[in-house]
């Protein structure tokens, strides 16, 4: 039985592939295999001369594997000497599958020892010199004849996972991925393959990238740039990839990266004319942004010629605020691919360039990785390219650098394959660059090339590295370059005369002083086909308002398809509540609630063509149960017809209806969003966050890109972001979206702050976003009781007629004449302050709303004020305390106060300033709250303000 189940006549037949993934399952979970296979592995770990449990084996009996399918036989404890070294084979095979990468030629500086790691030792599993000429069977390996001696298998190992190429991807759950990884490296032993012509490409590559940071640092001498040196060989990884690209039927790209090698990117890479850059540098370049920003932060598209016809080519905007252009990027990207059909993740492609240690040290980076492969956010894979200098800013101690092994160790979580390869080797770099491009082709999924190289000068130009890395920085001082080691390289293999790569440095250099590119690949004169004209949204004056009236009788008709089911659907009785009072309030039985005037408002653009995109997390639902743009059968899983949208299903022609509940994030998903909303102004984006107080989780979005893009770039966008706010008594994180944050950041009519107070006013503020002839973030401070509040209701005709309101004045019957104080506020505040006006029958108060806080409406607040001659009070009340809300910039931008006539005084009421947005007691909030409406009622005191 021992020799039937361990003889080489049936080692590695058909079963091969089955055993080998029970056995990959088994090294990640020993309890994710049956009790037979995992008493087997445990015995084949404890034979003679073997490794422990936690080193890679490999079962290689064939006979065992069909007996085991059936229930047969159980593992033997021991097994001939020979059989010992055959399985020795086929384990040390796959120790170097797993950890070869440890002991592959990676770093261009050689400052690392290289680790102690005896499972890649071939005397590890019994085999030495004397074994040199047997043959062994191979099993999957690719690398070698399926029986080869052991001195060719372990030399096409080495080859294969130790050279200059580190491959990981052993963690990867699917078989077929595995193997594919496998048949592309183990088959070539990772060594590229390339004709003269395309390595002389490769050097004019290096060299453009070298020279035009050489050059550049001589005629702008001390100038921030923070150069590509020691990484050029990230213009090969770019340049392959848009050409295998391009190959593949890819017409689109847009990439992401950090300040690091930007311009040499832009110009060597995007054909972005150095005469333009130039004028940079030197100041001489006009803007017509009102702030502009540094070189090294500016975007660029282009038309390239590529293998396979155009491609177009984005580098996005972005901050100095490293990765979080990623998810930007993805958004941008998908929205992109959406417009294309079916085939468009095929034929866009996102690209994001990364920096070591920022890669491993935003957080962002794992929130946008969470959600690469869900269904309203995943674009077909990402490639990303890691540009691994080895150094954080000033910290390269491995003490203090990381707590990972790789910087590229969190792309572990998305699956994604991971290959290292030396920067100085650029042949490797180009061919790992395709592999992953084709992987991510073949899989749709994340990739990642690590190019380990280094950072020539400091983290810019002005910073002396020698001062925190002594010893690195000598061996870098010593280092050739890695343009002039591939050049002596193809001088010394007859490729190119010894006088070849001085005179493409002279050619480059000369047509640089022209300000020209020696190779530009730009197609002059060509427009992509899905380009989109922006121009008709970026009027130079703010457009107050537009028509947003929808007829009663189309509000009536999509009130009946926004409340119809398909036959058979259950709905949860609280839901099917809210759907029967819709169909009611459409034939005018009940008053239109909140959560019917928003459903209408995305219906009535929905059939005028107008796109719908709604994420955040809850969204279908809504977090305050009042939206239920998505219903959920009570009787079905969600993907099994478990759930209808109707919004989706309004009439045969009507624009895509997106609704998605994202991952629980804010930073990542509202940088996709806004990504999402600058590729196109024809939908309308919107955010809402579970509460508004959790928008500062993507705070880095919002002061970066929402508020400041058009001003810093000229990047409209028209997102809309919706954040709960209201002081019910919910606590200090479910109370406030911080107004005061946003109102800070306007300026320059850069975004739309508003805080509606019905049903009506949300349904002409969002069609408003849509229709009118402009793109400006809206941030919109949305209620949560007011969703349910009785008065807080609207009529059809008031949706079917009308606009938004920036002021709504006193709209209960009062004698003017009479009011001595005019009470403004914003939100729910003023239905409290009604309810207490009525309760105490006071007849001298006004009460307006102002319900857009920026930008202010001036004529509006002024022709209210002037209702009343001869109040004398002009008190603002707000619910938040007094250092926060939208007091201070209403009062520091006297707003209020330059309206009012001598005989008047502006007053203050709002909770006492405080360090934390809301208390946490309810007995302390309700306190407060009384205070808050009796002092603005005048029946205790009040804030006098100058």
């Amino acid at each position: 039985m021992m020799n039937q189940l361990f003889g080489n006549s049936l080692l590695f037949g058909g079963n091969a592939p089955f055993v080998e993934e029970l056995y990959e399952n088994y090294l990640d979970n020993p309890g994710s295999v049956s009790e037979q296979w995992r008493e087997y592995f445990d015995k084949l770990a404890q034979l003679p001369g073997h490794v422990a449990r936690d080193v890679p084996h490999l079962p290689v009996i064939n006979a065992f594997a069909e007996q085991a399918k059936k229930g047969g036989y159980r593992a033997a404890a021991v097994a001939p000497a020979d059989d010992k070294k055959q399985v020795g084979i086929l384990q040390m095979i796959t120790a170097y599958r797993f950890a070869g990468d440890r002991w592959a030629n990676l770093d261009p500086l050689k400052r690392t020892p290289r680790p102690d790691l005896p499972q890649l030792d071939p005397a590890y599993y019994g085999l030495s010199d004397a074994d040199l000429n047997t043959m062994f069977a191979v099993g999957s390996f690719k690398g070698v004849p399926e029986h080869a001696t052991f001195g060719q298998i372990l030399d096409a190992l080495k080859a294969t996972y130790c050279g200059s190429i580190g491959v990981e991807y052993m963690y990867l759950s699917t078989l077929a991925e595995k193997r594919w990884v496998q048949d592309r490296l183990e088959r070539i032993h990772s060594k590229p393959s390339y004709t003269p012509e395309q390595r002389l490409r490769m050097l004019e590559r290096l060299t453009a990238a070298e020279t035009l940071e050489r050059y550049l640092h001589t005629r702008y001498v001390g100038q921030k740039r923070f150069s590509l040196e020691g990484g050029e060989s990230l213009i090969v990884s770019l340049d392959e990839l848009i050409r295998v690209a391009g190959s593949g039927g890819v017409d689109e790209i847009v990439v992401g990266m950090a300040h690091r090698g930007r311009l040499n990117v832009l110009v060597n890479t995007l054909g972005k004319a150095p005469s333009m850059l130039f004028d940079e540098f030197e100041g001489k370049k006009a803007q017509d942004l009102t702030a502009g920003d540094v070189k090294y932060h500016m975007g660029y598209s282009s038309d390239v010629s590529t293998p396979g016809g155009p491609c177009h080519l984005t580098l996005s905007f972005n901050p100095s605020h490293l990765e979080i252009v990623n998810p930007v990027v993805a958004g941008s990207v998908f929205s992109r691919q959406l417009r294309r059909g079916e085939d468009g993740k095929d034929k866009v492609l996102a690209v994001l360039i990364h920096g070591d240690a920022a890669v491993a040290g935003q957080g962002v980076n794992q929130e946008m990785l969470n959600f690469a492969q869900t269904r309203g956010y995943g674009v077909g894979g990402t490639v990303h390219i890691v540009v691994n200098n080895q150094i954080g800013f000033t910290t390269s101690d491995p003490r203090d650098y990381r707590s990972s092994l790789y910087c590229t160790d969190i792309f572990k979580m998305a699956e994604a394959p991971i290959f290292h390869v030396n920067g100085d080797d650029p042949e490797a770099v180009a061919l790992v660059t395709a592999i992953a491009m084709d992987y991510r082709r073949t899989f749709k999924k994340d990739v990642v090339v690590d190019i380990v190289c280094y950072r020539k000068l400091g983290h810019n130009e002005q910073d002396e590295p020698m001062v925190t890395q002594p010893l690195m920085y000598k061996k870098i001082r010593l280092h050739p370059g890695t343009r002039k080691l591939y050049a002596d390289k193809l001088v010394d293999e007859g490729v190119l005369v010894v006088e070849g790569p001085d005179e493409i440095i002279a050619d480059y250099r000369a047509h640089l002083d022209r300000g020209e590119l020696l190779y530009n690949p730009v197609l002059a004169g060509y427009k992509h086909p899905m380009t989109i004209d922006w121009t008709p949204f970026l009027s130079p004056r703010y457009i107050e308002t537009c028509d947003t009236k929808v007829p009663i009788t189309e509000l009536r008709r999509l009130c009946e398809r926004l409340s119809t089911l398909p036959e058979g659907f259950t709905l949860h009785s609280r839901v099917k509540k809210i759907i029967d009072d819709r169909r009611a309030m459409g034939e005018g039985q009940l008053p239109v609630d909140w959560g019917m005037a928003e459903n209408l408002a995305y219906a009535s653009l929905l059939v005028s063509s107008y796109g719908i995109r709604i994420s955040g997390e809850d969204v279908g639902r809504s977090t305050f149960f009042h939206r239920h743009a998505a219903l959920h059968d009570q009787n079905r899983e969600e993907w099994d017809d478990g759930t209808y949208v109707p919004l989706a299903h309004l009439q045969e022609k009507q624009a895509n209806f997106q609704c998605y509940d994202s991952v629980l994030s804010e930073e990542a998903v509202l940088a996709f969003e806004y990504g999402y909303s600058t590729a196109n102004p024809h939908e309308l984006v919107v955010w809402e966050a579970q509460f508004g107080d959790f928008v500062n989780g993507a705070q880095v979005v919002i002061d970066q890109f929402i508020a400041a893009g058009e001003a810093k770039w000229g990047r409209a966008s028209g997102l809309v972001l919706l954040l709960p706010h209201g002081y019910e008594g919910q606590g200090p994180e479910h109370s406030s979206a911080r107004i005061e944050r946003f109102m800070q950041l306007s300026a320059e009519m850069n975004m739309e702050v508003c805080q509606p107070t019905t049903p009506a006013q949300i349904f002409h503020l969002l069609r408003r976003q849509a229709v009118r002839n402009q793109r400006k973030p809206l941030i919109v401070f949305s209620p949560k009781s007011l969703l349910r509040h009785k008065d807080a209701t609207s009529s059809l005709e008031e949706l079917s007629d009308g606009e938004f309101q920036r002021v709504i004045g006193e709209v209960e019957p009062i004698n003017a004449k009479k009011v001595t104080r005019v009470i403004f506020c914003s939100g729910k505040i003023y239905y409290d302050l009604v309810a207490a006006r009525q309760e105490k029958k006071v007849a001298h108060i006004a009460i307006a709303r102002l319900e857009q806080l920026y930008p202010f409406p001036e004529k509006s607040f002024h022709d209210e004020v002037a209702k009343y001659p001869k109040a004398t009070e002009i008190v603002w009340c707000q619910d938040e305390p007094r250092n926060q809300g939208p007091w201070y910039w209403i009062a520091s931008r006297q707003h209020l106060s330059r309206e009012l006539n001598d005989k008047q005084h502006l007053l203050l009421v709002s909770r006492p300033a405080a360090a934390s947005p809301a208390v946490g007691y309810a007995s302390k909030h309700n306190a407060q709250q009384k205070a808050l409406i009796d002092s603005a009622l005048g029946e205790i005191e009040y804030y006098k303000l100058p």
